[in-house]
């Protein structure tokens, strides 16, 4: 039975990958400091299965990482700072402690006795700078020249973190995939991203009124998180994705946030209007990848549509978070 460590396996994708993996024949190891997962019923029935070890500790702190085992096969390092909100608001803690975890990480994986990969979970923020500065192709696709925003803007030090995690990831003399996730949605994800938040508005409001929508016209391709994992576990599969950098992702179609609040307020079943407000302040214009690098590689290709994945996640919301106080979404 290979084994399987996720650093941030309690918070988004890293749960639902470990769900999907636990199902399989795997050992899988959850590394996680509570920082930002959900607490709900799922994480405890996941830590709860035979093949399921969960380890609560932080990356940040090298010591800590003794707690775990040297013979994994597999390590994914999902754990970061995010948000909006903190990085706007401690962008040298974001910046300093995201680029420390993967240094401890990429230290503990020389340490394993026979690592076949480390997968880097960067970002579509890497892309900004090329964006605000110069005329990126849309789709995106990963060879693209990165360039940095404005280095005293709060919102540069997350992306910046990554880039410079990708730097140290090519030069750090161990197996690794470096994936790049575009928009993943989907149940758990945390009230704070576009989807939830339009689906907790639209549910709450009362029929035939006006819903707050900012950026309306900026647009996206969005990816359902089965789709992501799914993704993630064919290039683990695929020894041909060492090395590589591979968007993670949906290319098509690209859709305005008009058009998800119109699906949103259709899924909920209630007559509403956009309130169009302002686009908010950093978002690009367009963000979509291009997934041909992928595809040829891992053989796959998202298969949700969007109004489907997005009734999956307004049916989990609705029964976890929406109509109970025992669950709390970060």
């Amino acid at each position: 039975m290979k084994k399987v460590l996720i650093t941030g396996g309690a918070g988004f994708i890293g749960y639902h990958l470990a769900k999907k993996l636990s199902n399989n024949d795997y050992h899988i190891t959850i590394a996680d400091n509570n920082a930002r997962g959900v607490v709900d019923k799922e994480l405890k029935e996941l830590k709860e299965l035979s093949n399921v070890d969960y380890i609560q500790l932080d990356v940040l702190q090298k010591n800590e990482l003794n707690k775990l085992d040297r013979d994994y096969d597999f390590i994914f390092h999902m754990a970061a700072i995010i948000g909006v909100v903190h990085v706007l608001n401690h962008p040298y803690e974001v910046l300093t402690k995201n680029i420390s975890m993967l240094e401890n990480i990429i230290d503990f994986s020389r340490e394993q006795n026979s690592l076949k990969r480390l997968f880097f979970a960067s970002t579509s923020e890497i892309y900004a700078g090329t964006l605000k500065h110069f005329d990126l192709i849309v789709p995106t696709k990963e060879d693209t020249p990165l360039t940095v925003t404005d280095l005293t803007h709060p919102r540069t030090s997350y992306m910046l973190s990554k880039i410079y995690g990708e730097a140290i990831c090519q030069h750090a003399a161990v197996p690794v995939t470096i994936v790049r996730p575009h928009n993943v949605y989907g149940p758990r994800m945390g009230m704070s991203h576009v989807i939830p938040e339009l689906l907790k508005k639209s549910y709450f409001a009362e029929d035939k009124s006006l819903i707050e929508v900012y950026s309306v016209e900026h647009r996206r391709s969005f990816c359902y998180i089965d789709d992501a994992v799914n993704q993630l576990i064919a290039m683990m599969k695929n020894d041909s994705s060492e090395s590589l950098v591979l968007n993670l992702g949906t290319e098509s179609p690209e859709v305005s946030m008009g058009d998800v609040a119109n699906i949103c307020f259709d899924t909920v079943g209630k007559n509403l209007s956009i309130d169009e407000r302002p686009p908010t302040s950093g978002s690009p214009e367009r963000r979509a990848p291009d997934m041909r690098k992928s595809i040829n590689c891992i053989g796959i290709e998202s298969e949700v549509l969007l109004k489907d994945g997005i009734a999956k996640t307004f049916d989990w919301y609705k029964d976890n978070i929406f109509d109970t106080t025992d669950v709390h979404a970060i």
